[in-house]
């Protein structure tokens, strides 16, 4: 399940009715704006009691397109690792 951008801004203004909606917007955007260059920058990204975002290099490698069965050259690249944090982790997996 994922989360729109819209209704993380309208939860929070229910909850921080004192707060303008362009002010949280605003907010939002640099949140988003400033984990995307950390992680361009390579640098890891944790938010406390929640979760991390790191990007871990792929080795470059020889892989096969499985409809033809060619050998295919894949380069390095960077692919992002989330992990959550321990107390979400069983906040979600608890049993009711």
């Amino acid at each position: 399940m994922s989360t729109k951008k819209s209704e993380i801004l309208n939860k929070l203004a229910n909850n921080y009715p004192n707060f303008i909606k362009k002010d949280l917007k605003k907010f939002i955007d640099i949140i988003i704006f400033e984990i995307k260059n950390s992680l361009k920058r390579h640098e890891r990204v944790e938010l406390r009691d929640l979760f991390s975002l790191e990007p871990r290099l792929k080795k470059s490698r020889i892989a096969r397109n499985p409809k033809t069965n060619e050998k295919i050259f894949v380069k390095e690249k960077y692919s992002i690792f989330f992990k959550t944090s321990k107390m979400w982790s069983k906040k979600i997996n608890e049993q009711k």
